[in-house]
């Protein structure tokens, strides 16, 4: 996997000028090995699905000759596949690099509702960062920049599910419902009818850091 230079500008998650979802059109009632009935793409391939089988948004990459992200940032937009890449695979959002380390895996998440405690349940749509990014990434997310972040380190983050927008099928086929960014865990029945942008996952046992305090890596 290749990873993007330590001089980076822009998060490998952040969404790029050029790139654009694919039409509503793709999008079909599918049947499971089992007969049930669920979204799915009249052309559907294996990457369309996650690990858990939910459908995923289909959004075109720009990439460049480098093999990376390229084109004008959308700072306010995530790029579903990336985002879901570096979450499943816990690489750092902005290098893509390994953010794992054995002090645990460090996550950013906004003080909008106050700074979490030991006690507090976090669900994260926010990929990892490594330390040497760290501050890149609250500063980049408009959202976490917006609020203010703090850093938690986590021993543990097990998949929880993903947000995104729901879908229904009647006579005149399927139609796009009402949705919010409320994640849906994994193993709900609305999931058959989904199409996913974001991977969530649940922090446990985790440090709340400030990020004054949080030194790169050497």
């Amino acid at each position: 996997m290749k990873t993007l230079p330590r001089s980076c500008l822009v998060p490998y998650i952040t969404a790029r000028e050029g790139e654009e979802a694919d039409s509503f059109l793709s999008l079909r009632a599918a049947f499971d090995r089992t007969g049930a009935a669920r979204l799915g793409y009249w052309d559907e391939t294996r990457e369309d699905r996650d690990v858990r089988s939910v459908l995923w948004s289909r959004v075109s990459q720009s990439i460049g000759d480098d093999g990376l992200p390229a084109g004008e940032p959308k700072w306010r937009l995530v790029h579903p596949a990336r985002q879901r890449e570096t979450m499943l695979k816990l690489r750092c959002q902005v290098c893509v690099g390994d953010a794992r380390t054995p002090d645990g895996i460090l996550f950013l998440e906004s003080k909008k509702d106050g700074v979490p405690t030991s006690s507090t349940t976090v669900r994260t749509a926010q990929p990892p960062v490594c330390r040497r990014h760290a501050h890149m990434a609250a500063k980049r997310c408009p959202y976490l920049a917006e609020h203010g972040s703090v850093a938690l380190l986590a021993q543990s983050a097990p998949l929880y599910g993903v947000i995104g927008t729901p879908h229904a099928y009647s006579g005149n086929g399927v139609q796009v419902l009402a949705g919010n960014d409320v994640p849906v865990p994994y193993g709900d029945p609305a999931l058959r009818w989904f199409l996913a942008s974001q991977l969530v996952r649940t922090l446990r046992a985790f440090t709340v850091m400030d990020l004054d305090d949080l030194l790169p890596a050497t």
